[in-house]
Formats: structure tokens, sequence, C-alpha cells
């Protein structure tokens, strides 16, 4: 006897889980099924607990820079294996409670793997190796994505790891290779900077961070350089092998071939969207080139009982987008009336952080856009200078002619938490004038994006006006 559902939901990460909680709201009632752990890769293997480690490496590194507040520290030490003990109860308990949040919610959760086997009906291979038939209206897949190899470097879970492992690692190890210079490669590899690793970062590009703008990674590559990390661009990982009880990577750089000692290597040069071996092609449901499922405005795909979301159906691979579009696909399948998805934020964790909303200035200046554009430096920031994390800039980009807010971000310290307003301006699309006049706490890192919108005002307030310099 076969189970029945309203709604079946393949993968249980911030996408799926997510959607199950809105349907239930909504009063259908879902079955979902994850191979793994409810929160997927991002609660159980990537955001969460790397934003674990990210701030207790920082409570390591920061107090052995303090010693112009007066502050002397001796022998300060971390015990990793007891960070990891913590983390891993950290991430526990979310896992419990997101369970405890869909079965109120009218779900049910199966382990195991899911297939299609048409257009309403899927088959469970669950954990223990029996079967189950279940037979839905409606169908979203939200199987996210895994990570990618390149030839030569295959993970093993041992000496070419991904960043699953990476963050499982009790004893930080005295040299590390990083190849890819993207957010994952960099936020794992300045953790590991900051507990006193030799870092190697190996990028395929000219540049570090290759999708965002050049002046928003400027700060990072300063702190970077601070820390040893070595970074070499233009450069290709060919080989590894091991010698003398070590690794050893053969790299090609702009200046020769190098052979880089270490004891692990870190392979973080992207990822793929996790459709394979789901039926997909029994259900009629198209994929792109990549793998990717294609859907339209309200993330259906080609096949009318089928949904998808997150990772599985394209950039950016974002645990908020894919929380998002789960919302939104729930909404749609009760009928009601097309949301707008919304300009979608990101964030990178980074030494100093990085985050972002809306168009960039190169996106609106290559679509013809004539723009305005402000900076605010947190050295210039009270709040920054007394708490000593004065790297990055705050930056807006307006049209010229509405003044709307098109894209704003941040490079500095909270740059995550500090987006916040700045999405909220770029969906309202609120004005610079609005704003600048908005009044903010004082002393606080926020006053930079009101202190940014009076700089591309013309009339910035803590700052020299453009061209005093000059006059001067």
């Amino acid at each position: 006897m076969s189970l029945k559902t309203d709604v079946l939901i393949i993968g249980g990460g911030p996408g799926g889980y997510v959607a199950a909680i809105k349907l239930g709201q909504l009063g259908k009632k879902t079955i979902v099924v994850d191979r793994d752990k409810l929160g997927g890769e991002c609660l159980n293997y990537g955001c969460i607990p790397s934003k674990a480690l990210i701030n207790a490496a920082k409570s390591v590194y920061k107090p052995k820079k303090a010693e112009p507040l007066g502050l002397s520290v001796k022998d300060l030490a971390i015990d990793w294996t007891r960070t990891q003990t913590w983390k891993n109860t950290l991430v526990g308990a979310f896992v419990r409670n997101i369970g405890t949040l869909v079965k109120a919610n009218q779900g049910e959760t199966i382990y195991g793997s899911a297939k299609l086997t048409g257009k309403n009906s899927a088959e469970v291979t669950k954990t223990d190796g029996s079967k189950e038939t279940i037979e839905f209206d409606r169908c979203i897949v939200a199987t996210g994505s895994e990570s990618m190899s390149i030839p030569g470097f295959t993970i093993d879970g041992k000496d070419v790891i991904g960043s699953k492992e990476a963050l499982d690692i009790t004893d930080p190890p005295k040299d590390l290779v990083v190849i890819g210079a993207g957010v994952i490669g960099l936020e794992i590899g300045t953790v590991f900077a900051e507990l006193g690793t030799k870092v190697t970062v190996v990028e395929f590009t000219d540049a570090i961070l290759p999708v965002i703008e050049k002046d928003m990674t400027v700060p990072v590559s300063r702190v970077l350089a601070r820390l040893g990390v070595t970074l070499l661009l233009s450069s290709k990982a060919k080989s590894w092998s091991k010698k003398s009880g070590r690794l050893e990577v053969t790299v090609e750089t702009p200046e020769g071939e190098k052979k880089i000692p270490c004891d692990k290597v870190l392979l973080a040069v992207g990822r793929a969207p996790r459709t394979k071996d789901l039926g997909l092609e029994k259900a009629g449901v198209e994929t792109d080139k990549r793998g990717h499922i294609l859907v339209d405005t309200e993330l259906l795909s080609s096949c009318p009982t089928i949904y998808a979301i997150g990772d599985c159906v394209g950039q950016p691979y974002l645990a908020h987008k894919a929380s998002r579009e789960g919302i939104l696909a729930a909404q749609s399948i009760c009928g009601l009336p097309l949301e707008d998805r919304g300009a979608v934020p990101w964030a990178v964790f980074t030494d100093p952080e990085i985050s972002w909303v809306g168009e960039t200035e190169t996106e609106a200046k290559a679509r013809g856009a004539q723009v305005l554009v402000g900076k605010f430096p947190f050295s210039a920031s009270g709040r920054a200078q007394a708490v000593r994390e004065t790297e990055g800039f705050c930056k807006v980009v307006a049209d010229a002619k509405t003044r709307v807010i098109l894209g704003a971000g941040f490079v500095g310290p909270n740059a995550s938490d500090l987006v916040g307003e700045a999405c909220l301006a770029v969906s309202l699309k609120a004005t610079l004038d609005q704003v600048a006049r908005t009044i903010h706490p004082h002393p606080t890192l926020n006053e930079a994006f009101m202190e940014a919108c009076e700089a591309a005002l013309g009339h910035p307030i803590h700052l020299l006006p453009q061209g005093h310099l000059a006059r001067a």
C-alpha cells in the first residue's frame, strides 16, 4: 500500500523544509524526503557550521592585534576539538528544531532517496534499504547542489577534502593548499589562517572572488596578506602526490611550475546541481546542459505537477534564495497570486565581510544607465574606529535622474548584518534622499549607509567634498 500526500518535497534543506512549513500553514499535508539530515548542506555542512568556526577563529585572532588598546594576552590558545564539539551541538539543536517545526505544520519526514516514477508518484529507498511508494498531487524538487572536482583532484575525505570535511577537522593543518579563491575557499582558508595555518590559495582566474566587483575585494586582499596567505592567481593546480609523509601539490603559475608542500588540499572550485538519478525523465522534467531544472516564473517545471527550487534550478546558490523560492512555490501550489521574487542579496564571510544587494555599478553601466555612486569608508566611522575594524566601505549605486537606489553593499565589519537595510531600500525603490534624511543611531556601523547616500548626492557630512584636495 502506498503513501499519499498533497505535496511531496524531495530535499529537506533551506528550500525544502521552508516550503513544507509554508504549505502546512496553507492547509496542505506534506512528506519531506531527505537522504541525510533536515537543514541540508547549509545547516549541516555549510552556512551555520562555517560561521560558527569563523567566529571561533576570529576570537583567537583579534586579541593578537589588540595591543594598541592596552590589551596584552599571553599564551592564548584554542582547543579546536572542543570547538568542533560545540559546533556540532549547535547544529544538532537546529536540526531537531526544524524537525519539530515540519511536524507541527502537518509534515512528515522520511529519510532516504526519492526517485520520480511518474507525474504523480515516486519511489523512496529508505536508509534501512526498504522501499516505499508515494503518490502526490504536487511535488517540489529541492535537492540542492554538490561540490565539483577538477582533473587530478578528487575529494577522498582524507588528503583532498571538500568544505564538509574541512569543517570537521579537529586538528588544524600546519600547511593548507586551497584550490579556488571563491567564497567557500576564502572563508575556510581565512579560518585556518587565523588559527596559524600557512595557507596557499590557487586560483585559475586573475582575481580573488572573481564574481564580485574588484573594488569590493581589495580590503579582503589586504587582510589576507597580513595573515600571511599566499595567493597564486592565474594559476592552475595540476596534480598532487605524497612525499615524505606529506602532500605536494604541483601548480602551474605565470612564473613557472611550483611544488607546494602541505598537509591537506581543500578543493573549492564550485558546485553543480544535484539532479542525477531523480527520475526526472519519467515525469517529463526538462533540464539545461548543466543539469539545472528549467522552471517558469512560478517555479513550475515542464511537468505541470512538479516544481523545483533552490540550487537545482540555478544560480545564485544561496540558502535564502532557496527559502524564498520555497515560499513562492508553496503559494503557487495553493493558488495564491504570484509575488515579486525580489532582489537576492549575497554575503561573503571573509575578513572583512562583503555583502551586496541589487545592481552593481558595472551592471548598471553595462545596460546604459546613468548612475550616481557614493562611498563612505569605515576609516571615517567613529564606531568602526572604536572597535578597531576600519577596513572597507559602504557603496551605493543610484539612478542619476530619479535618485532611486539600484544597489548597495558593504565590505567591512558586520557587512552581512548591515546589508539588511539596503535590501529594504532596494525592494521599496527608496531614493538617496530618503535614506540620507533618515536618522540613524550614533555611533553605529550602519550610519555608513546614510553617509554613502549623502556622498552620492554630492554633500557628504563626514568626508571632504570631491575635488577639495585638488582645489587646495
